[in-house]
């Protein structure tokens, strides 16, 4: 298959192009230049297949191309070779927890299949090859863990200094080795765009081979496709073939674009709920039209504090920038931050669930957008333990439990770099690499 960018120029590349690239040429993203529909035998299976049978199917139409199917079956059980489970919370609402990984993150499957991705695809060139990639939070730890001493590729993480968890930075300064991580005087945003002034400088590319595991890399972002056809499979084993709303905690957009890439790849899903945080601009842009990114707010969940998402592009062209087509598939949810805090609050005492901040808002994003005798699942993006404060301030009880259970997690180690946020001192640092 090949793949397209969504530029003027509609550059036409090959898988390796795409996921080595990052960026086309003109800074704007790649998508499959089709996207294939599966079987009615494939969906006749499905609830009867495993996790790595279900991802080997979805992939291979993408990638089978270019890689062979027993390179292709590794890959995929040794990405998805932890659990993610589908578990009641209420008598309406499931979760599909995705943070059973090594990271307690759900982008640890976009980063341990993009890590084995690139190992395999590695063009042979006398260049440095650097994965650069921005972080708000969950990505950083996952990318780091992911290619950890793969040879060949060093990691620089760039996160906003002061704005994510103790233990999330712990995820990406403890490994050493390979992986280099950079505290950016700044926002999330401010990373996003030094990551992106990167891509587009030739100078830069001419010495380094710079490529991205945000999820702005497609083969970061295909693989998150697979967990939908997971949480799918297994709600329709308890409703039969009523299909489900789904709701997805959205900051950059990524995780809700591979669900509705599904959702064209004959997904059944009734409809989709992206819940945001107060960092609202994909809302209020369907109910303005006008797309109108803003600073970034800092909110609980901090994983989506982000005030321009880089895959809105990939969405808005699903639907052939038609604001009406996606109005009709996906309701758009705003939660803020004493929302989040009653809801974790709230679930627990009822249910006996714990909700870390980005899942509090999936669930009450999915629990406003029900009507009538609809069901569904959210997505639970990341562990209570990497969101302890929060958790600690409604519920000091489980979050003395959580202490316990992760013992010296919380405690400062690790070393990192700080860096304004110039482009000029990241093209310094890159180049001395």
């Amino acid at each position: 298959m090949q793949f397209k960018s969504l530029g003027n120029n509609r550059q036409i590349v090959s898988l390796p192009e795409a996921v080595f690239k990052g960026l086309a040429d003109d800074g704007s993203l790649f998508m499959p230049e089709e996207i294939p529909t599966l079987s009615d035998d494939f969906f006749d299976k499905l609830q009867e297949m495993s996790l790595s049978e279900i991802a080997f199917s979805v992939l291979k139409p993408f990638l089978g191309e270019d890689l062979g199917a027993d390179e292709l079956k590794e890959m995929v059980e040794s990405t998805f070779s932890f659990p993610i489970p589908l578990k009641p919370v209420d008598e309406r609402i499931q979760v599909l927890e995705l943070f059973h990984g090594p990271t307690q993150a759900f982008k640890d499957v976009g980063a341990r299949f993009l890590s084995r991705l690139m190992s395999r695809l590695h063009p042979v060139t006398e260049k440095k090859m650097v994965v650069l990639t921005a972080t708000s939070g969950d990505t950083g730890g996952a990318v780091a863990h992911g290619f950890y001493k793969v040879p060949g590729i060093d990691v620089v993480v760039l996160y906003p200094d002061g704005k994510i968890s103790p233990y999330q930075q712990n995820q990406m300064t403890s490994l050493g080795h390979n992986i280099h991580a950079i505290a950016v005087d700044g926002a999330f945003d401010d990373c996003q765009r030094l990551v992106k002034q990167a891509f587009n400088d030739r100078s830069l590319r001419q010495d380094v081979a710079v490529t991205s595991a945000n999820s702005i890399n497609l083969g970061r972002l295909l693989p998150q496709m697979v967990y939908y056809f997971q949480g799918v499979a297994r709600i329709m084993e308890q409703n039969g073939q009523k299909p489900p709303v789904v709701c997805v905690p959205s900051g950059n957009f990524g995780n809700i674009t591979a669900a509705v890439l599904a959702h064209r790849m004959g997904l059944p899903v009734k409809r989709f709920v992206a819940a945001t945080n107060v960092n609202d601009v994909v809302p209020r842009f369907l109910n303005s039209g006008n797309y109108e990114p803003k600073d970034t707010i800092v909110t609980l969940a901090n994983a989506m504090d982000v005030g321009d998402p880089s895959n809105w592009p990939r969405l808005f062209e699903l639907y052939n920038q038609d604001t009406d087509k996606i109005k009709k598939e996906i309701a758009a949810t705003v939660v803020n931050d004493r929302e989040i805090q009653e809801t974790i609050k709230t679930v627990f005492s009822k249910n006996s669930y714990l909700l870390d901040p980005h899942s509090a808002t999936g669930y009450l994003g999915l629990s406003r957008e029900l009507k009538g005798e609809e069901s569904g699942f959210f997505v639970s993006t990341a562990h209570p333990v990497k969101f302890l404060e929060t958790i600690e301030a409604v519920l000091p009880d489980e979050a003395l439990k959580i202490k316990r259970e992760f013992g010296d997690a919380f405690e400062a180690k690790g070393t990192h770099e700080t860096m304004n946020s110039s482009y000029k001192e990241l093209k310094e640092y890159l180049l001395k690499l």
